[in-house]
Order: C-alpha cells, then structure tokens, then sequence
C-alpha cells in the first residue's frame, strides 16, 4: 500500500517539481520506504512507497517498455500473478516482480477495460505520453482512496486531500452542503468531500482527462437485482460461500512480508482468522483493542477466539483518555468531521501493528452490509411488517427481539414505549427508497440545529438529501427486494465513505498498515448479492448462511452470538486535560470559524462538563464530536495548514522524459 499523487495541466506551466515534492511529504505516512517523481512538460506524478511485494524492485512510477506509459498506483492487485502469466504469454516484457507493473502492460492491450480484470483494492494513474491523457482508476468497493481537483485545464490528484493542498493555488474551505450531509447519514455523499472544489473518484468507477478535460464512468456496481439461479440449495450456497471465502483469504495473503489479522472477537474476524490459521499459517500473529469501559469492551471473546485458535496474539487497551489524546491526530488523517470516536481506538491499534513490524493485516470488515448483520436491515423488516397492520399492538412487540435490554427492567416500559414510538415515524411510508434509513436520517439531521443561522438558512434552500441520493439511484433499484435496497444504501453510503475510509484507511495508513478485506473480493459481494433475502437475514436472525458456514469452524459460541457494533466512548473523552477541545469548543473559536452557533455550543459544552462528560442521549454525543471534529477540520486545513511539518522524503528518484 502506498500513497498517489500527481498534476496534469495542460494551459499553465510543467508541473513544479517543488510542489510534487511537498505532496510526497504531506502524505510520506502512507509509504516512507521510498519516494519516486515522474515529470514532462504536461504530467507529473509522486509516489510514496510502502514495499509489500518485490521489495528490491518495486520502486515507482513504473514504466512499460518503451517508457510511453507510466503509472503511480496505491493498492494490491491479488490476482497479479495468474494475469502476469497471461501477459507473459501475449509478449510482454516485465523488469519487475510487482503487481503494479501489471497495470501497465493491461492498459496496453485494454485501455481502460483493464479493470474488469482485476481482483484488488486500488486506486491508480497512468499517464499515457503518447496520446497526451491521465486514466484514474479507483477498485470497485472504494477500499482507497482517490481525489481530485479541477480548474482551468489543470487536474491535481492524490491519496489524501492533504496532498492536494500542496499546491497553494488550490483554495481551503469547508464544503456546507457535505457537513449537512455528514451531519444526517454520517458520511459524505457519492463523490463530494468535506471540502469545496475537492472531489473523491467513486468506488468502481474511473476517468479519463485530456484536453478534451475529464470524464467520469462506471465500470461496476454493487449488483444486487442481477439475475441470480432459480434455485438455491442451502447447503450448496454453503458450500459454495466457503470456498469462495477461503479464495478470497488465499490470495490475499500475498506479500513479501508477513501478514497478521484483526480478531475482535466477533464473527467475521473469527472466521477469516480461522481460516489462514487452519489452512495456511500455523504461526499467525494477531491483533486487537479492548477498552477500559466495560460496556464497549470485547476482550473476554477476543481471549476466546485466541484459545480456541492458538494464535500469537497483542492487544491494546484503550482508555477515554487515550481517544481524546489522538482525536486531533485521527481528524488529520480522516480528513472529515466525525459523529463517532470509533476511529481512534483502531488509529492506536494499527500504531500496535507497526510497532510489531508488521505492514499487512486481513479484517472482517464488509460482512456485515453483505449478510444483513446491522440492526438496521431488522429494524426494516419489522416495520414493514407491522406497516401492514399499523394499529397492531402486537408487531411492534417484536423489537423486543432486537433491543431486550431496553424493555426490561424497571424502565423498561418507559423505554420500551419511546421506543416504540421512535420507530412508528414514518412507519406508512413503505415505497420510500430510503424508507429502511430515513428513520435514522431524520433522528440524525437534528444535529443540524447546531448550525449557524447563516448556514441553516441557506440549507434549507438546497435539494433534499434524499432527492439527491435517489436521483443516482440504479434503474431498477425499486424492483429489488427491500433487503436489498436496504443493503444497497448502507454499502454506497456507509461502507464505502465511512467505514472503508474514516475508519479502514486513514487510521491504518496513518502507520503506514495495508488492511486487506476478503469478504469484499468481489466474487464474494456478487455471490451475496445473489443470494435469496431469506439466506442473509433468517427472520430476525442476521448472517444466517455465513453463521451456518461457520459451524465447525470457530467455537459456536462465536459464531452464533448476537453481534455487538463496534462503538467507543464518547464526550467523556475530552474532559481530562484535552485544551484543544475545551479552545476549539469556546464562542470565540466557535464564532471565528463560523459553521456553528455559539450560544448552542457554549451550553452543550457546559453540559458535558457540568455532568461529567456524560451526557444524557447519544444524539448529545454525537453533536459534540461532530462540532469539535469540524471545528479541528477546519483549524487543520483551513486555519493552519499545514499544521504538522511536511516530512522530509529519502531514497527519492526522480525520472524525466
């Protein structure tokens, strides 16, 4: 894994070598093991290095043959091997042992058609000299990251927006239309950014700049709705699960150095872990986070899965204190405000991997937008069920199912009630395309009332989220079965902008750690996809094929109990010597940067400190991370950029044509 970056202009002056160089340097975390430089009269490109395969020989940009094409590429393309061979056999020439240089000779014969061939995570830029034109690539879940900004003729790229930044042209604000959107689904939509004029490549797609400027197409989508086979035999979809799954974990253990695991505890790192345990590595080292706070902590199925799996385990504890001693660090390379702490404790856990000399970890991330796992796709079905008898006083009886905790007790009929009311919003609404999230959303958007009056103002003039959301919809998206339209929004929104990005990317290559995610190999989302609804979510019971083929595999006891959300804690965390947060939470810094109201942040943060840090609702929670997040975003990028020194850069090449 390593980090892009580059310009093309095509109606100002070569790209300055002086500004590749500070691009490299923002972003040197991504790969400090060598830096290289490109340069003609139109293109530039950098790249940092961090070497997994062909250690020796894999420095970049690389060339083809005749050194026509050149390329800069952030990622792992697994099945590099078997494609080497076929090109290989077609005559192509190859001086090095990479994937990368793959890429290269794919263009040669493909153009951009490559990517239809390619099983990886990617994200990339080959400058092609002869027909004068960039092709930009990005893999087809949006594992990494790709951005860029364009303005009279010229396109800057790079792995981080920091990057881009660089370039001192390039003007820093704060994008209001995002934060609103951030501030209602918790991630940016489609290919915005928290930034004005800064733009992200979608997942599965790619594009082409030249002088007739830049063009942005779709290779591929998530492909629920596809025609799937008329009959599924359960134990054959088994069967067939397994194999792709273990596949998918084969060849992702690829490199020339060691790969370790994530094992939480839960169900899907279980899983993946069990299988490069029991099939190819006896001397597997994994890793994990625990909490002090008893209520998000795993560590007893964590210790579970390391006795039942005998694996060379380290862990790391993390304390509210620790969270709100990174939070700074974690807004610096997400990049984006946050309504969540969650990011920090995995910024610590890939600084544990690091310093354990490893670079390459496999996670369980994305089984749970492919096998119904969230409590959100159950959330759905209940609704929809008791939307056919709205004055039923029994349906709504079964969110018992899904929040026990809550209806029992002393309160629990208290509770039990708000609950139900929560959820009864909206309940008629059933041919929304977002009825599944809309709940959610409009509970979420409330947040908004934090906002300057300015700002609310001029929100309330622009097109809906959900016109907007809908309006990019697939064609036949509203004839898929609701599961899957629920699956499909948590996927594009959530996954890829989220859970792929702020937390899986920025907080591992923050140190420098490449995350590999076998259940997003793309076999294994188009064979979900597939799959009957019935076969994802059993009733209320989620995950019901992959928990099935988990049995004999990992203790029953794991695999077959309730998921807990990966959480942390919250507004607690920023009580304990934290000024930053006290500083960037005052009216005056409040009122300076001017997104938010500053009586309203003034008596949220009184009432933070006044009990505690605990605050009484998660919506509290989340207001206060998601104003003291923008309000370090901008500081950061706005205020003070760079605020961290950009670092010097070693073993740097330079090429020229």
């Amino acid at each position: 894994m390593c980090g892009i970056a580059g310009i093309v202009d095509f109606k100002g002056s070569p790209p300055e070598e002086p500004v590749l160089h500070r691009m490299l340097g923002l972003i040197a975390h991504r790969g400090p093991d060598a830096f290289g430089i490109y340069r003609d009269d139109l293109c530039g490109l950098a790249h940092a290095r961090l070497s997994i395969i062909d250690l020796a020989g894999g420095d970049q940009p690389i060339h083809n043959e005749d050194r026509t094409l050149w390329i800069v590429y952030n990622g792992e393309v697994f099945n590099y091997p078997e494609l080497r061979a076929d090109l290989v056999a077609r005559g192509h020439r190859f001086y090095t042992n990479t994937d990368t240089e793959i890429l290269v000779h794919l263009y040669e014969d493909k153009g951009p058609e490559l990517f239809s061939d390619l099983n990886g995570q990617f994200a990339l830029a080959i400058w092609d000299s002869v027909k004068r034109e960039l092709l930009l690539g990005r893999d087809r879940l949006g594992v990494r990251p790709l951005f860029y900004h364009l303005g009279n003729g010229r396109l800057t790229f790079g792995s981080e927006v920091k990057a881009i930044f660089a370039d001192e042209r390039i003007p820093r604000s704060l994008d209001m239309e995002t934060l609103s959107d951030i501030f209602t689904c918790w991630a940016p939509l489609g290919s915005s950014t928290a930034f004005q004029g800064i733009h992200q490549l979608p997942a599965g797609h790619f594009a082409t700049f030249s002088t007739r400027g830049l063009q942005v197409q779709r290779y591929w989508q998530v492909p629920f709705g596809a025609p799937s086979p008329s009959r599924f035999r359960l134990d054959e979809a088994i069967e067939d699960l397994s194999a792709l799954l273990l596949d998918a974990v084969r060849i992702r253990l690829r490199a020339d150095v060691p790969v370790g695991a994530y094992l939480s505890g839960g169900l899907d790192s279980t899983t993946v872990t069990a299988m490069v345990k029991r099939n190819f590595n006896n001397q597997l080292r994994t890793f994990s986070v625990s909490f002090t706070d008893g209520r998000f902590d795993e560590a007893p199925f964590q210790q579970q899965a390391v006795e039942a799996l005998q694996t060379e385990h380290r862990s790391i504890r993390c304390t509210e204190e620790n969270i709100g001693e990174c939070f700074p660090d974690v807004v610096w390379h997400a990049e984006v405000p946050t309504l969540r702490t969650a990011p920090a404790p995995l910024f610590r856990l890939s600084r544990l991997v690091r310093e354990n000399d490893f670079k390459v970890v496999l996670t369980g991330e994305g089984s749970d937008e492919l096998f119904a796992g969230y409590d959100i796709f159950k959330e759905d079905r209940v609704r929809r069920f008791w939307a056919r008898r709205p004055d039923s006083t029994a349906r709504p009886q079964l969110l018992r199912r899904l929040y026990p905790d809550i209806f029992s007790g002393a309160e629990g009929s208290r509770t039990g009630a708000f609950l139900v009311n929560f959820f009864r919003r909206g309940l008629s609404r059933v041919d929304s395309p977002v009825y599944s999230h809309q709940i959610r959303w409009d509970n979420t958007s409330q947040l908004k009332s934090f906002f300057s009056s300015p700002h609310r103002e001029r929100l309330t003039r622009l097109p809906p989220l959900e016109d907007r959301y809908t309006a990019a919809l697939p064609p036949d998206y509203m004839r898929w079965d609701p599961l899957s339209r629920a699956q499909y929004t948590e996927i594009s929104i959530f996954l890829t902008n989220y859970l792929l990005s702020t937390q899986g990317d920025r907080m591992a290559m923050a140190h420098a750690v490449e995350g590999r995610f076998p259940f997003l190999d793309h076999r294994v989302v188009e064979f979900a996809c597939s799959l009957p609804p019935l076969y994802r979510l059993h009733g209320l019971k989620d995950k019901f094929i992959l928990r099935r083929s988990a049995n004999g595999l990992i203790p029953a006891e794991l695999s077959q109990r309730p998921k807990q959300p990966y959480r942390a804690p919250i507004s607690t965390c920023f009580l304990q010597g934290d000024d930053y947060a006290r500083h960037l939470l005052s009216s005056p810094a409040v009122k300076d940067a001017g997104i938010f109201d500053p009586l309203r942040v003034s008596s949220l943060a009184e009432k933070c400190h006044r009990q505690d840090g605990r605050l009484t609702s998660e919506r509290e929670n989340m207001a206060l991370v998601g104003i003291l997040s923008t309000q370090l975003l901008h500081d950061q990028f706005v205020n003070r950029f760079p605020h961290k020194p950009v670092q010097p850069l070693h073993n740097l090449k330079v090429y020229a044509q």
